[in-house]
Parts: C-alpha cells; sequence; structure tokens
C-alpha cells in the first residue's frame, strides 16, 4: 500500500472519528459522569440521522442539525423517564427505547428504510462550496467535526463546572448522599440524559448528512464503538479535568477508527468488524486490571526462578 493512500485512509478514519466522537463524548455525560449505561444509544443515534434527513430534504439543512438534537433530547426524557418515574431499571429502559425508536425511526422516514441524500444540499455542502475559494474543499468534513466536537467540548467544560452540572456530577458519584441533600436525583438525571442523547443525535445527523443517505441501521452497533473508544480515551487520561477528559475521548475515537483502517487493509472480512469492537472494548476494560497485576505476576515469576536456581 503506497503512502498516499495510507494517508487518505487515515485522513478519512480522522474525518469519521471526530463526527463519532460527539457520541463517545455523549456517553462520557452519561455514563462516566452521571454513572448511567444508556443502551439507547444505537436507537437515538438512527434518530438524529433520520430526523436530520427529512429536514434537510425540505430544504433546512442548518434547521436540521438543532431539530435533531431536539428529537435526541426527546428520547433522553422518555429513557430517564422510564428510569425515575417508571422504576423501570436502566439498561432495561435504554433496551426498551431503543427498541422502539426502530418504529418510530421508519415512522420518521416514512416507512421507508433508506433515504437517498444525494440531490440534497447539506451543511458539508455549503461548507465545501466556502472552503473551495481557498482551495480547501476537500476539507470539509474535517472541518465541520472540529467545529462541532470544540463547540460540545467547551459547553461540557463549563457546563460541568456550573451548579448543576456539579450537581449531575454528584448524582453519579453518590445518590444516596444526593437524596439527603436538596439536589433532586430525578431531575438531575433526567438533564443529564436529555443533554447527552442530544449529542447522540447530532452525532448521526452529521454521518448522515455527510454520507448523503440515511439506512435504518445506519446506528448498529455504534453503543459498542463509543464504548470502546471512551475506554480509550479514559486509559489515555485517567486524572484531570473534564476538558482534558473529553480530549481524551475525541483521540480515543479517532485511535478506534484507526485501528478499524487497519483492520480492513488486512483484507479482514465484513462480518468480523464486529468481533475487532468487542476485542478492542475487552483489552479497554481489562488493561487497566492486568497492568495492576503486573508486578504481583512479576515477583511470583521471580520467585519460580529462585526456587528452580536452589
Amino acid at each position: 500500500m503506497s503512502l498516499t493512500a495510507l494517508f487518505n485512509m487515515s485522513f478519512t478514519a480522522v474525518e469519521l472519528g471526530l463526527i463519532c466522537s460527539l457520541t463517545v463524548l455523549s456517553l462520557f455525560l452519561s455514563y462516566s459522569m452521571l454513572n448511567v449505561c444508556d443502551l439507547s444509544t444505537d436507537g437515538c443515534f438512527t434518530l438524529g440521522a433520520a430526523v436530520g434527513a427529512i429536514v434537510a430534504l425540505s430544504g433546512h439543512p442548518y434547521l436540521a442539525l438543532p431539530m435533531a438534537m431536539l428529537a435526541g433530547s426527546v428520547s433522553g426524557f422518555v429513557t430517564a423517564f422510564l428510569q425515575t418515574r417508571m422504576g423501570v431499571n436502566s439498561l432495561l429502559a435504554g433496551i426498551v427505547v431503543n427498541t422502539g425508536l426502530y418504529s418510530v425511526n421508519i415512522a420518521i422516514m416514512g416507512g421507508s428504510s433508506l433515504l437517498n441524500m444525494n440531490k440534497t444540499e447539506t451543511v458539508f455542502v455549503k461548507m465545501k462550496n466556502f472552503l473551495s475559494t481557498y482551495g480547501l474543499a476537500k476539507y470539509n468534513v474535517m472541518f465541520i467535526g472540529l467545529i462541532a466536537v470544540v463547540i460540545v467540548l467547551i459547553f461540557l467544560s463549563l457546563f460541568l463546572k456550573t451548579k448543576l452540572g456539579l450537581a449531575i456530577r454528584a448524582t453519579g458519584n453518590n445518590p444516596s448522599m444526593v437524596k439527603t441533600s436538596s439536589i433532586n436525583p430525578v431531575f438531575t438525571t433526567t438533564v443529564g440524559l436529555c443533554i447527552s442523547n442530544s449529542f447522540t443525535a447530532l452525532s448521526g445527523c452529521l454521518l448522515a448528512q455527510s454520507q448523503k443517505s440515511v439506512s435504518i441501521d445506519i446506528g448498529n452497533g455504534m453503543v459498542t464503538v463509543a464504548l470502546a473508544s471512551l475506554l480509550i480515551g479514559s486509559t489515555l487520561v485517567r486524572r484531570g479535568s473534564s476538558a482534558k477528559k473529553g480530549v481524551a475521548c475525541v483521540i480515543g475515537a479517532i485511535i478506534f477508527r484507526i485501528t478499524y483502517m487497519l483492520a480492513l487493509r488486512l483484507k479482514m472480512p465484513a462480518y468480523m468488524l464486529k468481533l475487532v469492537s468487542s476485542v478492542i472494548v475487552v483489552l479497554a476494560i481489562s488493561l487497566p486490571y492486568i497492568k495492576s497485576k503486573y508486578p504481583e505476576f512479576k515477583r511470583r515469576m521471580n520467585h519460580n526462578k529462585e526456587i528452580k536456581n536452589a
């Protein structure tokens, strides 16, 4: 493989990593901060893509972004409502919402499982036209991805320092203590899930507009991909501010996409890519544990050598 081909593939992986890192930042808020494992990610991602596509097809590509985020917030509200008001387990609530969103997404897409946006003007087309005057048209996806990531990172870093943001973090750290204080855990959980799901929907909307198509399975496996990227990022930065951890999540998403690219270059069958995702998740989770056990393992090996030498 030539260096040019490798650069082009890496460039594409970075672009896709930036767009999908918004979903990783969503899990950073819900999973890391709020301590809620939201399994509605796949359906919410598709929801954002579907809503964004429908609005863009109607001639409003910019309006598609906030509308997709609004739809994602509604999805997060339903998930939070099931958890906090209906007594449904958080994992089960996510599964139920994810299952229901399949039918909702099909309905939004007009009963079709595929929407074609080839003749539709998107935010990426507008950015391409703007950058073409500077000879940077091919960087339109990266520009929009960077802008979206920077805005979300700034929002998260500022929001998590506010009183409400600190309350959300406290709810994730010690819900029992929160209940005895003046903080309402129902409210903080609802707000946290609404915001996090809006990021997921925004990610789906941007991916749909960049690919100029939406299929009903566009979000399949996204929760695994985002979780793997989140865990990779957490191994890079274990301590630090929320901003540093957020940047690490973005880097983790890019690393994951580059790993995917390498798997494809090794001519691995497409059906094996899900296994690659699972292996990356297992390694990302197990690595800190293995690293902590390594000194003990090394001492045992040295002890066994001393016994044999004696």
